[in-house]
């Protein structure tokens, strides 16, 4: 029991001495870089129209891949950041009257401005949200299906836990607003909503 007291008191002295020596200010004038790993969850089962009014499913899959961040803050509580990923394969299916299986990749490019409503103070974690562009490109779509480029909104909620003053745990929540128009062998189907959701996690380090 005495054992265990001592140790319990040694952890407890520990998280407070780790807590005390990572907590940082995030003050303007620091650069940041941030990489990770995430998933996307698109919409999936979205109806288009072809130029004979048939309704034509098209299916998506879930993609993941590895993503990077750049960013500046300008002020104790606000900062830009350029942030994405690499491309981004996604399994589809175009159904009936077109009936194309196959995949393609989908790259996007985010600039922001963040909000951290901690910057300034002294705090182990630093929590931010972003408004921004996103434009998404495509490539390696099946044969005959063409992919447009697409420019929308995109938002995210975010968070920094400082392990040092210049290493920190990410984790963030990603919604961008992409649509995109779709044709087959020239003919255009209609508009495709993915609306990708990313879900991901990783590590900064601050300048």
């Amino acid at each position: 029991m005495r054992n265990a007291k001592w140790l319990a008191s040694a952890l407890t002295a520990a998280t407070l001495t780790l807590a005390a020596q990572t907590a940082l200010a995030y003050e303007a004038g620091d650069f940041f870089v941030r990489g990770g790993f995430a998933k996307t969850d698109s919409h999936s089962d979205i109806d288009l129209v072809d130029p004979g009014n048939f309704r034509t499913e098209l299916d998506i899959r879930d993609g993941r891949g590895f993503t990077y961040g750049l960013g500046y803050l300008f002020h104790d509580k606000f900062g830009v950041e350029l942030a994405g990923s690499e491309r981004i394969k996604h399994d589809a299916h175009i159904g009936a009257p077109v009936d194309v299986a196959g995949s393609f990749q989908r790259l996007p490019v985010n600039l922001m401005v963040n909000y951290y409503p901690l910057g300034g103070l002294d705090s182990r974690v630093q929590p931010y949200v972003g408004a921004g562009l996103n434009y998404t490109s495509f490539s390696g779509e099946p044969a005959g299906v063409d992919l447009d480029d697409s420019y929308g909104a995109v938002g995210q909620i975010g968070v920094d836990l400082a392990i040092t003053d210049n290493l920190l745990l990410n984790g963030s929540l990603n919604y961008a607003d992409v649509g995109s128009d779709v044709s087959y062998l020239g003919e255009e189907l209609g508009e495709a909503k993915l609306d990708p959701l990313t879900i991901g996690g990783g590590v900064t380090l601050r300048f």
